[in-house]
């Protein structure tokens, strides 16, 4: 439990004084504006954190709500978590926000960020690559080299120091380690450990920068009662928390991966020749599984590329790899045994192969390991060219996390931009077990004047969504809005498919094309912005967690309403669950989802005070449907046009 505060809460008085005219921000920042609608946050967030309680607050694009949980966080003499949905984010505030914030505050707060241990070279593991005779070319043993120099010179150990080399970088999964491989303090260069000194600077501090995927971990190691990787703070801050119950169901999953089972046998090989044992069982039990792994490989290319489990169940080919598999695992485990006392790291593959094993049998017997039996959960594959994960994923983590908070003993503020619904915080409250009762729900709106800074344009003649030629149409209704805004667009599709078909519909626009796939994503935003006038083709990774403030960014296309698309087996099974406890899935669950996602799309548009843009929704069903209206009330309040002539004079008038 937190120790009990004896901190004072930051006063109304200190915090409008930060936030005022004159203030150490006003000092510090360009441009600087106070804002009622931040200093009301701070105030609500400086109150939960110091009397305990759950605040659960929207504050719209531009409220400044970093600010507002940050300074608070800060002020309160007390230690916070700050969670972020996003490892950019995560580095935002740390590398950006908070220096700037201790900066003017001038106040005596030690700050550390913790991340994964994905996140953090394993100086074991380098050493282990280095020396093992699995080089594949000269260029790789060139970059390992260079990531040997560098451990020489950093003093965090964050893989993302190395900027030179891709996140996607081959050596990133056999130079870090995970929970499984993990030599804990049996590993020789355990007083060196990268992640181990983040830990303990984590333990140390005020305020620790973490993200989801990490509180997630540290819910589900105190949930199994195998202890806990985070402090025991008095007050955690949950950023970007529209995201956080669907990073929750999946994280507290089980799964079997292509992934895992590679780095078994790698790290099986290396320990093996690194305790300078000769052992043919062991070394054709692992060459049998890579054939058995390169087999299933293969065969789940020809298959689905994603379902529920029952479905595999009608390839007969697929299921009989899965039993070769599962034997292979077996024999791998049999042979690891005797020889598992030689090493700490064969003793860690050997349990590897059992835990792996386990999970395995559990999955194609339509069981999940562990999992309680009022616990609702769905089995489910994703499948693609020489990869595939079998996951067991929760339906429900309400009932889970209401454990963990109340355990915890620590005040819980939840914040993002987009959490209601038409006004309203049912959707998120049920999805994390919260009420009203127990939970205070504040909403800023955007301080940005929408009547003037923004136009919603709706085409008229748009077919139904499921017509063939939908996308076509839909590419005919925005090219003019395109050739009115000189570019300069985003245009959002719920579809790879309807993004592949509209790119090449477009194609001969007067403007950059920029098509999500050419290039990672960051890349493509870098572009963006340079040309000034281009046009962006994206789907689900580009409708949140992207600003692009100024001209480079004057009009936001939504092909359809955002909602889940009916073949995702997660989505399938917790609507059938709705429906087994009497809810209606759609106004209850899909309606206020979809809606959410929305917003998130819409928020590219306006991110700045002096921003102007156009907002294009083509799908019809906005004005035809009744639930369209929720759609609607959800959104800012701009000025709605099905004339494209009003598009045409918005740009004239702003001098675009």
């Amino acid at each position: 439990m937190p120790p009990e505060s004896s901190a004072v809460p930051s006063s109304k008085q200190a915090l409008n004084q930060v936030f005022g005219p004159e203030g150490p921000l006003a000092r510090l920042i360009d441009r600087y504006r106070p804002r009622q609608a931040q200093v009301e946050m701070a105030e609500a967030v400086a109150r939960i954190v110091a009397d305990g309680g759950i605040l659960v607050a929207e504050a719209g694009t531009g409220t400044g709500k970093t600010f507002a949980y940050l300074v608070p966080a800060l002020l309160s003499g007390l230690q916070v978590l700050v969670s972020t949905g996003s490892r950019n984010l995560q580095d935002q505030l740390f590398l950006k926000d908070l220096p700037l914030l201790l900066k003017a505050l001038r106040h005596p707060v030690q700050v550390a960020q913790l991340k994964g241990r994905g996140n953090y070279l394993c100086h074991y593991r380098l050493e282990q690559t280095l020396a093992a005779d699995m080089m594949r070319s000269e260029s790789e043993l060139h970059d390992l080299t260079r990531v040997k120099r560098w451990t020489g010179v950093t003093e965090v150990g964050d893989v993302a120091e190395m900027a030179e080399l891709p996140e996607n970088w081959w050596g990133w999964p056999a130079l870090t380690s995970t929970e499984d491989s993990c030599l804990g303090q049996s590993c020789p260069f355990v007083n060196d450990c990268f992640l181990l000194k983040a830990r303990r600077r984590a333990q140390e501090a005020d305020l620790v920068v973490i993200n989801h995927h990490l509180l997630c971990a540290d819910w589900a190691l105190r949930e199994d009662g195998l202890g806990e990787l985070l402090p025991e703070a008095a007050a955690v801050v949950v950023d970007e928390a529209h995201q956080f119950a669907e990073i929750a169901a999946r994280f507290l999953g089980d799964s079997v991966s292509s992934r895992q089972i590679q780095e078994l046998i790698r790290d099986a090989a290396v320990e093996l020749q690194q305790a300078e044992l000769a052992s043919p069982p062991t070394q054709q039990a692992l060459l049998y599984l890579k054939q058995r792994l390169d087999r299933i490989q293969g065969v789940f290319a020809r298959a689905p590329g994603r379902g529920a489990g029952v479905e595999l169940e009608a390839f007969p080919e697929v299921m009989d790899c899965l039993q070769q598999l599962r034997q292979a695992l077996a024999a791998v485990n049999d042979a690891l045994a005797p020889l598992a006392g030689a090493s700490h790291g064969l003793e860690l593959c050997w349990q590897r192969s059992q835990r792996l094993g386990g999970r395995l049998e559990k999955w194609v017997a339509g069981e999940r390991a562990d999992a309680p039996e009022e616990l609702e959960w769905v089995r489910w594959f994703d499948a693609g060219q020489r990869r595939f994960a079998l996951h067991a994923t929760p339906l429900d983590v309400a009932g889970s996390f209401s454990g963990y908070r109340k355990t915890s003993g620590a005040a819980w503020v939840f914040t993002s931009a987009t959490l209601s619904v038409a006004g309203r915080f049912d959707h998120f409250l049920d999805q994390l077990g919260l009420t009203e009762k127990a939970a205070e729900t504040r909403l800023w709106p955007s301080p940005f004047d929408y009547t003037r800074q923004a136009l919603f344009y709706l085409p008229t003649g748009m077919p139904a969504p499921s017509a063939s030629d939908y996308t076509s149409r839909m590419a005919a209704a925005v090219r003019p809005v395109l050739h009115a805004s000189g570019g300069r667009a985003f245009l959002l599709f719920t579809s790879h498919r309807a993004l592949a078909e509209a790119a090449g519909l477009l194609e001969d626009l007067p403007f950059p094309l920029l098509v999500q796939g050419q290039a990672p994503k960051a890349v493509l935003l870098a572009r963006f912005r340079e040309l000034g006038n281009a046009v962006l083709l994206g789907t689900s990774s580009f409708w949140e967690g992207v600003d692009v403030p100024g001209s480079a960014l004057a009009c936001v296309v939504i092909d359809k309403l955002p909602f889940a698309a009916p073949s995702d087996p997660v989505f399938q099974a917790k609507l059938a669950s709705l429906r087994r406890r009497g809810h209606h899935p759609f106004p209850d669950y899909q309606v206020p989802a979809a809606a959410i996602t929305l917003k998130q799309g819409a928020g590219r548009l306006i991110r700045g005070s002096g921003d102007r843009g156009v907002l294009v929704l083509c799908d019809p069903r906005v004005t035809e449907k009744a639930y369209g209206k929720i759609f609607l009330e959800s959104l800012p309040p701009m000025p709605v046009t099905r004339d494209l002539a009003d598009v045409e004079r918005f740009y004239a008038d702003s001098g675009d």
